[in-house]
């Protein structure tokens, strides 16, 4: 702590905090921006902060939302007194420079704000902009749909992890200007679950006015639960605890550690997860099937993927990496179906000749799950006459762990945040690429938060999408523009629905 010096107090409307600088960079931990969601809290939408007097000082990261350790977990303390955001600013003065606020990975289920690769200090002093990031509630805490067994009281159950996303950018909004941001030149980003979190905020009428733009990486979120579905997880879950439907009320007295472990039995015995609820509050119609919300037609965005994304979980099962035809084709089944197996393989063998069976493994169901949901949601903002949309993807080969995962899921992260040190076992060993990639994808992900408008001298000309050319940014090294890259893959797939739409592997 030698190095670090405490910032003078930054008053908030709520009382005055303050933080810790280094190196350029003035960082609040901890803030909280919504009260303790315990207790009487449980399932209730987020209410204010209590003011205080004298200065509190916010050093530490604050609670994460219950949930199983993992390593999508940190390893601080998990409360329902999650909501709490962190503030990465070069001066908290009156400099109104563009806020970054960055909603973190983990589906709707896991994950923490305080991941060391999202440090947004590097990104901070780079872009002279402010980053903030936020812990909310997760799982059942934030998406457990009680509206036909609790009623009104609880109608909005289901989504108060989406209202807390809401509740943060209130508070951004009131706040952000006294530590050097500008409220009204705020961009939303975010990676995976984070990025479902981005899509979600494009179609909430809450969320109207509370940010200029986004960023949706690896996270096309275009459908939310139905109601009658959200409650049969429910009532899962009560079963999981030995309760009857007409008990309900008792999960608000369950403690969080049992409430925990029945959910994540629930998650697995159903294949299902506490998500988003189109409950007719936070959400009347499904994000962005069967079209682009109107809600946010006048905002920019930017969305893509990385090559092979399902190279990181599916890379977790068992061979996945030293697969044959044979165990190919019986892999793909669950994913195209039995009847598309031999036209999938073709089809990826002829845009990747040199591919390994395990290579078309990951090709094939990152294209029909992760990408295919960002073609849609791209699509569905052209037809419907959106602002600027820009589509990239990552094409960059890692070279960790012998370059076996390509360019997985995650691999974004450490490139557009500039913490290439904090993430060795994505990128291997920092290198003239990863130095390179890092420089083009953190400055294009600055200057589309300072304007709208992701071009800059880093990358080559990048112009919106469109459904005749089709331009898309390839981030490698260098970055390249090309129109319809991967124009074959993109029309096989175009055969298949998203996979949020249930079991069915054909358009209808």
């Amino acid at each position: 702590m030698s190095d670090l010096e405490p910032t003078v107090p930054v008053a908030t409307v709520h009382g005055q905090v303050r933080g810790l600088r280094k190196a350029g960079v003035s960082v609040f931990k901890g803030l909280r921006y919504g009260a303790d969601t315990g207790g009487a809290g449980r399932f209730r939408p987020p209410q204010p902060v209590s003011p205080w007097s004298g200065v509190q000082d916010a050093f530490d990261f604050g609670p994460q939302s219950p949930q199983m350790r993992s390593p999508l977990a940190d390893k601080g303390p998990m409360s329902e007194d999650c909501l709490r955001l962190n503030i990465f600013t070069p001066a908290a003065d009156a400099a109104a420079r563009p806020v970054m606020v960055w909603f973190h990975g983990g589906g709707f289920e896991a994950g923490s704000g305080s991941q060391r690769v999202y440090d947004g200090t590097r990104l901070a002093l780079r872009g002279d902009v402010v980053v903030v990031s936020l812990n909310h509630r997760l799982n059942v805490f934030g998406h457990c749909y009680l509206g036909e067994r609790l009623g009104e009281s609880y109608a909005q159950a289901g989504n108060v992890g989406y209202l807390d996303l809401i509740a943060a950018l209130r508070w951004v909004r009131d706040n952000i200007a006294a530590f050097g941001g500008d409220p009204a030149n705020v961009t939303i980003f975010g990676q995976s679950g984070g990025g479902r979190k981005v899509s979600l905020c494009y179609a909430g009428e809450d969320a109207r006015g509370l940010f200029q733009r986004g960023i949706v990486q690896s996270g096309s979120h275009l459908r939310v639960q139905a109601p009658e579905e959200a409650t049969r997880l429910t009532d899962a879950l009560l079963a999981a605890l030995d309760l009857s439907p007409g008990d309900a009320a008792r999960l608000l007295e369950v403690p969080t550690d049992a409430l925990s472990v029945a959910q994540l039995k629930v998650m697995r015995e159903t294949r299902s997860r506490f998500s988003p609820v189109l409950d007719g509050l936070a959400f009347k119609d499904h994000p962005f099937l069967p079209q682009a919300p109107a809600i946010s037609n006048h905002l920019p965005m930017m969305v893509g993927t990385t090559r092979t994304e399902l190279s990181n979980q599916l890379g977790y099962e068992p061979g996945a990496f030293e697969l044959d035809m044979a165990e190919l084709r019986k892999r793909l089944v669950r994913h195209v179906g039995e009847a598309d197996v031999e036209a999938a393989i073709a089809e990826f063998l002829t845009s990747n000749p040199a591919a390994s069976p395990s290579e078309l493994y990951f090709l094939i169901t990152s294209a029909r799950g992760y990408i295919l949901d960002q073609t849609l949601m791209a699509e569905q903002r052209v037809k419907a006459g959106a602002a600027p949309t820009y589509v990239y993807q990552l094409t960059w080969r890692s070279p960790a762990e012998d370059g076996r995962r390509i360019s997985q899921h995650t691999l974004d992260l450490p490139f557009m945040f500039d913490n290439v040190a904090a993430a060795p076992h994505l990128t291997g060993p920092q290198s003239d690429d990863t130095r390179a990639l890092a420089q083009a994808m953190s400055e294009t992900w600055i200057a589309f938060a300072r304007a709208g408008d992701p071009n800059n001298a880093a990358i080559p000309a990048w112009r919106p999408y469109d459904l005749t050319a089709r331009p898309m940014m390839l981030f490698d090294v260098p970055p390249r523009l090309a129109d319809d890259p991967f124009a074959s893959e993109r029309a096989f797939m175009s055969r298949f629905p998203t996979q949020q739409m249930g079991k069915t592997l054909h358009r209808q």
